[in-house]
Protein backbone atom coordinates (compact mmCIF):
# COMPACT_ATOMS: atom_id res chain seq x y z
CA UNK A 1 0.00 0.00 0.00
CA UNK A 2 2.81 2.33 0.78
CA UNK A 3 6.35 2.90 -0.95
CA UNK A 4 9.31 0.31 1.28
CA UNK A 5 10.41 2.99 3.14
CA UNK A 6 7.28 4.66 4.45
CA UNK A 7 6.20 1.26 4.86
CA UNK A 8 9.09 0.29 7.28
CA UNK A 9 9.23 3.27 9.33
CA UNK A 10 5.18 2.14 9.99
CA UNK A 11 6.33 -0.58 11.22
CA UNK A 12 9.13 0.22 13.44
CA UNK A 13 6.83 2.92 14.85
CA UNK A 14 4.02 0.47 15.79
CA UNK A 15 6.49 -2.00 17.28
CA UNK A 16 6.55 1.19 20.41
CA UNK A 17 4.78 0.08 23.20
CA UNK A 18 1.12 1.31 23.10
CA UNK A 19 1.28 2.08 19.53
CA UNK A 20 -0.91 -0.09 16.64
CA UNK A 21 -0.53 0.66 13.53
CA UNK A 22 -3.38 3.06 12.82
CA UNK A 23 -1.07 5.46 15.41
CA UNK A 24 2.06 4.20 13.65
CA UNK A 25 0.61 5.69 10.30
CA UNK A 26 -0.29 9.10 11.83
CA UNK A 27 3.22 9.41 12.76
CA UNK A 28 4.85 8.60 9.84
CA UNK A 29 2.42 10.70 8.49
CA UNK A 30 3.53 13.66 10.74
CA UNK A 31 7.15 13.10 10.15
CA UNK A 32 6.69 12.98 6.22
CA UNK A 33 5.01 16.26 6.66
CA UNK A 34 7.67 18.15 8.98
CA UNK A 35 10.24 20.40 8.04
CA UNK A 36 13.20 17.83 6.92
CA UNK A 37 15.42 19.36 9.70
CA UNK A 38 13.05 18.20 12.24
CA UNK A 39 12.62 14.75 11.25
CA UNK A 40 16.60 14.29 11.02
CA UNK A 41 16.47 16.23 14.56
CA UNK A 42 14.19 13.23 16.14
CA UNK A 43 16.44 9.94 13.85
CA UNK A 44 19.38 11.64 15.60
CA UNK A 45 18.11 11.84 19.22
CA UNK A 46 17.44 8.52 18.76
CA UNK A 47 20.43 7.32 17.83
CA UNK A 48 22.24 9.84 20.30
CA UNK A 49 20.58 7.78 23.21
CA UNK A 50 21.45 4.50 21.72
CA UNK A 51 24.90 5.29 21.46
CA UNK A 52 25.45 7.30 24.94
CA UNK A 53 23.06 6.62 27.78
CA UNK A 54 23.89 3.06 29.44
CA UNK A 55 23.55 2.06 32.96
CA UNK A 56 24.76 3.42 36.22
CA UNK A 57 27.63 0.61 37.43
CA UNK A 58 25.81 1.29 41.02
CA UNK A 59 22.56 1.37 40.46
CA UNK A 60 21.78 0.46 37.00
CA UNK A 61 19.77 3.51 36.42
CA UNK A 62 20.04 5.58 32.74
CA UNK A 63 22.96 7.31 32.83
CA UNK A 64 25.65 9.01 30.41
CA UNK A 65 28.36 8.88 32.51
CA UNK A 66 29.68 5.52 34.25
CA UNK A 67 27.64 6.84 37.97
CA UNK A 68 24.56 8.63 37.60
CA UNK A 69 24.03 12.00 39.25
CA UNK A 70 21.74 10.27 41.98
CA UNK A 71 24.48 7.66 43.09
CA UNK A 72 27.11 10.65 42.69
CA UNK A 73 25.19 13.08 44.94
CA UNK A 74 26.96 13.28 48.20
CA UNK A 75 23.80 15.07 50.24
CA UNK A 76 21.83 11.77 49.59
CA UNK A 77 21.02 9.21 52.37
CA UNK A 78 23.70 6.56 51.30
CA UNK A 79 22.12 4.25 54.13
CA UNK A 80 18.73 3.69 52.37
CA UNK A 81 18.12 1.68 49.12
CA UNK A 82 14.91 2.53 46.89
CA UNK A 83 13.98 -0.80 44.60
CA UNK A 84 12.43 -0.23 41.83
CA UNK A 85 11.87 -2.08 38.30
CA UNK A 86 12.70 0.42 35.97
CA UNK A 87 14.38 3.49 35.39
CA UNK A 88 11.03 5.37 35.07
CA UNK A 89 9.88 4.08 38.13
CA UNK A 90 12.72 6.81 39.98
CA UNK A 91 11.39 10.02 38.40
CA UNK A 92 7.54 9.69 40.33
CA UNK A 93 9.35 8.91 43.51
CA UNK A 94 11.85 11.54 43.26
CA UNK A 95 9.06 13.89 42.43
CA UNK A 96 7.29 13.24 45.90
CA UNK A 97 10.30 15.29 47.42
CA UNK A 98 10.22 12.38 50.24
CA UNK A 99 12.94 10.35 49.77
CA UNK A 100 16.14 11.19 49.84
CA UNK A 101 17.86 7.82 49.84
CA UNK A 102 20.28 6.25 46.72
CA UNK A 103 17.74 3.93 44.26
CA UNK A 104 18.24 -0.09 42.68
CA UNK A 105 16.72 -0.36 39.69
CA UNK A 106 16.49 -4.54 39.05
CA UNK A 107 15.70 -4.38 35.44
CA UNK A 108 12.31 -6.12 35.92
CA UNK A 109 9.99 -8.25 37.84
CA UNK A 110 9.88 -11.66 38.69
CA UNK A 111 7.82 -13.75 36.17
CA UNK A 112 8.37 -17.39 35.45
CA UNK A 113 5.56 -17.60 32.98
CA UNK A 114 7.28 -14.95 30.86
CA UNK A 115 10.40 -16.69 31.75
CA UNK A 116 12.26 -13.71 34.26
CA UNK A 117 13.75 -15.75 36.83
CA UNK A 118 16.55 -13.78 40.07
CA UNK A 119 19.43 -14.36 37.96
CA UNK A 120 17.45 -12.38 34.97
CA UNK A 121 17.73 -9.17 37.24
CA UNK A 122 19.71 -7.19 39.04
CA UNK A 123 18.79 -9.06 42.87
CA UNK A 124 22.26 -10.02 43.36
CA UNK A 125 24.06 -6.94 42.74
CA UNK A 126 21.29 -5.48 45.39
CA UNK A 127 22.40 -8.05 47.75
CA UNK A 128 25.84 -6.76 47.83
CA UNK A 129 25.09 -3.58 48.00
CA UNK A 130 23.05 -4.58 50.72
CA UNK A 131 25.87 -6.11 52.71
CA UNK A 132 27.00 -3.16 53.44
CA UNK A 133 27.05 -2.58 57.35
CA UNK A 134 26.05 1.32 56.14
CA UNK A 135 23.10 0.19 54.82
CA UNK A 136 19.91 0.24 57.36
CA UNK A 137 17.22 0.61 54.91
CA UNK A 138 15.92 -1.05 51.87
CA UNK A 139 12.76 0.29 50.42
CA UNK A 140 10.86 -2.12 48.06
CA UNK A 141 9.15 -0.25 45.77
CA UNK A 142 8.23 -2.65 43.06
CA UNK A 143 4.64 -2.35 41.43
CA UNK A 144 1.98 -3.40 43.50
CA UNK A 145 1.07 -6.24 40.75
CA UNK A 146 1.22 -9.89 41.15
CA UNK A 147 4.89 -9.90 39.87
CA UNK A 148 6.29 -6.99 41.75
CA UNK A 149 4.34 -8.19 44.95
CA UNK A 150 5.90 -11.63 44.15
CA UNK A 151 9.57 -9.63 43.79
CA UNK A 152 9.06 -7.66 46.78
CA UNK A 153 8.62 -11.28 48.83
CA UNK A 154 11.78 -12.71 47.10
CA UNK A 155 13.83 -10.21 47.55
CA UNK A 156 12.70 -9.26 51.30
CA UNK A 157 13.52 -12.96 52.12
CA UNK A 158 16.60 -13.10 50.61
CA UNK A 159 17.72 -9.88 52.75
CA UNK A 160 16.46 -11.17 56.20
CA UNK A 161 18.06 -14.80 55.58
CA UNK A 162 21.87 -12.19 54.50
CA UNK A 163 21.27 -9.33 57.20
CA UNK A 164 18.16 -9.81 59.63
CA UNK A 165 19.18 -6.66 61.62
CA UNK A 166 18.67 -5.03 58.22
CA UNK A 167 15.00 -2.82 58.02
CA UNK A 168 13.05 -3.88 54.89
CA UNK A 169 9.88 -1.52 54.20
CA UNK A 170 7.61 -1.55 51.49
CA UNK A 171 5.55 1.61 50.44
CA UNK A 172 2.20 1.47 52.26
CA UNK A 173 -1.40 1.53 51.37
CA UNK A 174 -1.70 4.75 48.55
CA UNK A 175 -0.81 2.40 45.67
CA UNK A 176 -3.92 0.99 43.95
CA UNK A 177 -2.92 -2.90 43.17
CA UNK A 178 -2.33 -3.16 38.89
CA UNK A 179 -1.03 0.53 39.03
CA UNK A 180 2.63 1.16 37.49
CA UNK A 181 4.53 3.89 39.61
CA UNK A 182 5.12 5.50 36.53
CA UNK A 183 1.36 6.42 36.40
CA UNK A 184 0.51 7.19 39.71
CA UNK A 185 -0.12 10.82 41.33
CA UNK A 186 2.62 12.44 43.54
CA UNK A 187 0.21 12.78 46.41
CA UNK A 188 -0.55 9.08 46.46
CA UNK A 189 2.73 7.82 45.84
CA UNK A 190 4.44 10.50 48.54
CA UNK A 191 1.71 9.09 51.20
CA UNK A 192 2.57 5.55 50.51
CA UNK A 193 6.78 6.08 50.84
CA UNK A 194 5.54 7.92 54.21
CA UNK A 195 3.67 5.12 55.46
CA UNK A 196 5.86 1.81 54.46
CA UNK A 197 5.86 -0.96 56.32
CA UNK A 198 8.10 -3.27 57.59
CA UNK A 199 7.56 -7.14 55.51
CA UNK A 200 8.43 -10.45 56.63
Amino acid sequence: MFSPPVERLITELSKLPGIGRRTAQRLAFHILRVPEDEGLALAEAIREVKEKIGFCEVCFNLTDQPVCKICADERRDKGLICVVEEPGDIIPVERTHEFDGLYHVLGGALSPIDGVEPEDLKIAELLRRADDPAVREVVLATNPTTTGEATALYIGDALAKRRPELTVTRPASGLPVGADLEYTDEVTLGRALQGRRVIG
